[in-house]
């Protein structure tokens, strides 16, 4: 049986109407890093939507291509396109087997999209996937109570440092987008 490569740690904030995610570099198979600078975060609809990825790389690739597809058909309505990726992901026989979980954001809203067929809105304006995901997201928690100047950019490059330092799975090669309108 070959090795899955998995693992990461993303995380979208949306904090004083501002809106950034990020997400770590490493890709491992098995316990063995495989590669350090993974890009897991990409702009889609012109840059008004931001979407990062956890899982299987190649399944997330597919998901992002179908997500991609959704948009085109709901006229870029995020949500919408959320929903029904996540309705032919849990239906459809060949789509149910991939193995990875999307967060999407917008200038609005946050949205995790996993498998199961769930559209998860976050609480607090914090999303976080992957093997690093509760570290970072009580890291980004935090920070807004107790740190709200800082930029929405600067909570998730603080809070994916702290993950990476304690995660095994996530390093400090991050990749970070932002919303800008």
């Amino acid at each position: 049986m070959q090795a899955t490569i998995h693992a990461t740690t993303v995380l979208a904030v949306l904090h004083n109407g501002q809106v950034a995610i990020g997400a770590d570099g490493q890709a491992t198979m098995g316990n063995t890093v495989a590669k350090s600078n993974v890009r897991k975060i990409r702009k889609l609809s012109g840059g008004k939507i931001i979407t990062g990825f956890a899982g299987s790389t190649a399944d997330a690739f597919t998901l992002l291509e179908k997500f991609e597809e959704k948009l085109n058909a709901y006229g870029q309505n995020m949500k919408r396109g959320a929903i029904e990726l996540a309705k032919e992901w849990r239906t459809d026989r060949y789509l149910r087997r991939l193995e990875a979980m999307l967060i999407t954001a917008a200038k609005d809203e946050l949205l995790i999209v996993s498998g199961t067929g769930d559209v998860l809105e976050p609480d607090m304006g914090v999303a976080a996937i992957g093997s690093g995901s509760m570290f970072a997201q009580a890291a980004a928690l935090a920070l807004k109570k107790h740190a709200p100047q800082l930029r929405a950019r600067e909570m998730v490059e603080e809070a994916l440092h702290i993950a990476a330092d304690i995660c095994i799975y996530t390093n400090h090669n991050l990749i970070i987008e932002e919303i800008t309108e």
